[in-house]
């Protein structure tokens, strides 16, 4: 009489419970809090974040030349006669105002 070898039900659950470990690993490490498209999603907005703080510092650098261009040591008189003109809204003596 021939018998079948069948697994038993022990090897069964143990595959079964190893496979799902393996299962739950796998998608902890793609999908997961520190998983690959977390990573992506980090690089990405690091890149955003570094072109945001180079457009930043350029922002700054205009501002302090033209902070320097109007202080008490270094006198820039056009960009004073401009800065008249757009914030105070003055014209000079000869000079027609068309609206």
């Amino acid at each position: 009489m021939s018998r079948s070898h069948r697994p038993g039900l022990g090897a069964v659950v143990f595959f079964s419970v190893a496979f799902m470990l393996g299962v739950y690993f796998t998608f902890a490490a793609v999908q997961g809090d520190y998983g690959l498209f977390r990573r992506v999603e980090i690089a990405a907005e690091r890149d955003a974040l570094s072109r945001n703080l180079a457009q930043l510092d350029a922002e700054i650098a205009e501002v302090e030349n033209l902070t320097r261009r109007l202080s008490d040591t270094y006198l820039d008189l056009d960009l004073l006669d401009q800065q008249a003109r757009s914030i105070l809204g003055m014209i000079r003596a000869d000079e027609i105002v068309i609206q």
